[in-house]
């Protein structure tokens, strides 16, 4: 089943699998034959393996840039493909419409790598659709988002006569499943080609599919690991055992000692900084379809979830700050018993940060207090990793309010306002870098399984998501300039 090559050589069609229900092929011809043309320019643009963390795949991240300069050219953008030490950015501009507001249209092509690839019920780059979904590497994270907009732009040109009712640039990167490691310096060296009013980002989800959601804002993340160091080789645990002290034993205490009773982080200073939720974001978050704390249990397949107290499930992944285990490794791992005492024993750790925080100060934090619990009979090593800064807009700005009335008028209900609880280090690089805002409008599910095998969307959220692009232009291009 695994992908066996370049799209280029694969038919242009997908395939539908039996038992098809999704509605749109049932309607009229005009509907029908619309989606179709919708569909095939999103499934030619799955087929692609842009895996942007696997060498293996670098020319497919390239031929998937290139794809991307196509299309946008053919649509009227000036485009281009830009080389960085690692995977290409395509920048495209369209026709200038003085006194109108510049809107950027930010998203990634480059997707997750696919393994476990026999969890896969279809080929991840041949798109299929099974039921009401489509299934490939990349639909919702975030290729799907990104051709919803590049349709939407281009529908709205062709009802608008060729034009547009304001200045729309696209920025898309090949690295942000890598980090995107070397967006801040492109952006630092294109910051007057890229320069606008405002940034759309479809990189988020919606709570629900029924549901429009504006995520207003992101947690930060700051990632350290720390590694304790006990005798030069394992030793034997019978003869050594009870006299030298044992890695894994003070690495399993260090990291008991992360939180109280409550759930809360027990590192002194951590929640130094750190402002009260608002009345009304409680108020708003209590009633959001499908995230009570049952909800969210059933979604991730446990009996209950245990959040810190005074707080729902919900306020804790929209907007508190966490610290959380990623990795453990110490000893033995075989088949079998191995009687040691192992050398060594490492956890690598990560923590969400919201507005008030300093990702910097909380590894400070951090190293402190698992110094100071560490016993002499060990060494600690520190390793600080990456830091991505919280985001925070106001969800009552006038791009904001413009996206919540595009939203409204093409789904037919209002928005949820939201913070999410990830982390997109570029939002906080276009704030620094082009000094605006960014409005998070995404089309991804809670189980639209990212970063999984089986990864889909619903095609008549896709369809829907075209939709609504052409609305949030419309919009935002009413918006006065100060």
């Amino acid at each position: 089943m695994g992908n066996t090559g370049r799209p280029g050589a694969k038919k242009p069609d997908y395939k539908l699998s039996g038992g098809n229900t999704f509605s749109l092929i049932d309607r009229g011809n005009a509907a029908h034959n619309a989606f179709m043309k919708r569909l095939d320019q999103l499934t030619a643009f799955l087929r692609f393996p842009s895996i942007s963390a696997q060498n293996v795949h670098a020319s497919d991240v390239s031929d998937c840039a290139d794809w991307l300069v196509d299309k946008l050219s053919s649509m009227g953008f000036v485009a281009r493909k830009y080389a960085t030490p690692l995977h290409p950015v395509v920048v495209a501009e369209g026709p200038k419409v003085p006194g109108r507001p510049t809107v950027l249209i930010y998203g990634h092509y480059d997707v997750q790598p696919v393994d476990p690839l026999d969890e896969w019920k279809s080929d991840p780059f041949e798109p299929e659709i099974r039921g009401e979904r489509l299934y490939a590497r990349g639909v919702s994270d975030d290729k799907g988002e990104i051709m919803a907009h590049i349709l939407g732009v281009e529908e709205l040109m062709a009802q608008e006569g060729g034009t547009l009712p304001l200045n729309v640039k696209f920025i898309f990167e090949g690295e942000e499943e890598v980090g995107s490691v070397n967006l801040s310096a492109f952006l630092q060296e294109h910051r007057d080609e890229l320069a606008c009013d405002v940034v759309v980002v479809s990189d988020t989800g919606m709570v629900a599919q029924n549901l429009p959601t504006l995520s207003y804002g992101l947690r930060g993340v700051t990632g350290v690991e720390i590694v304790v160091h006990g005798p030069e080789a394992d030793l034997h645990s019978g003869i050594f055992g009870g006299a030298v002290s044992n890695p894994a034993t003070v690495l399993c205490h260090l990291i008991d000692s992360c939180h109280d009773a409550d759930g809360r982080v027990a590192v002194e200073g951590f929640y130094d900084g750190v402002a009260a939720l608002e009345n009304w974001e409680r108020n708003m978050w209590g009633n959001v379809q499908g995230m009570s704390n049952a909800d969210i249990a059933r979604l991730v397949g446990v009996e209950t979830l245990m959040p810190e107290t005074g707080y729902t499930g919900t306020e804790c992944i929209y907007a508190r700050p966490t610290l959380e285990i990623n990795g453990l490794g110490s000893g033995y791992q075989g088949e079998g018993s191995k009687t040691i005492i192992p050398s060594s024993a490492f956890a690598k750790i990560t923590c969400r940060t919201v507005p008030g925080q300093d990702g910097a100060r909380i590894q400070d934090l951090l190293e402190a207090h698992f110094r100071r619990l560490t016993p002499p009979s060990v060494k600690l090593e520190f390793r600080r990793q990456h830091v991505s800064t919280p985001y925070l807009c106001d969800p009552k700005s006038s791009f904001s309010r413009a996206a919540q009335e595009a939203l409204e008028e093409s789904f037919g209900v209002k928005p949820v306002l939201v913070r999410e609880g990830g982390s997109i280090g570029s939002i906080t690089e276009f704030k620094d870098i082009l000094g605006v805002d960014s409005l998070l409008i995404g089309l991804c599910l809670p189980d639209a399984r990212i970063h999984s095998p089986n990864e889909n969307m619903p095609v008549e959220l896709f369809n829907k998501g075209v939709e609504m692009s052409k609305c949030l232009l419309r919009r935002l291009a009413q918006v006065q300039l100060s």
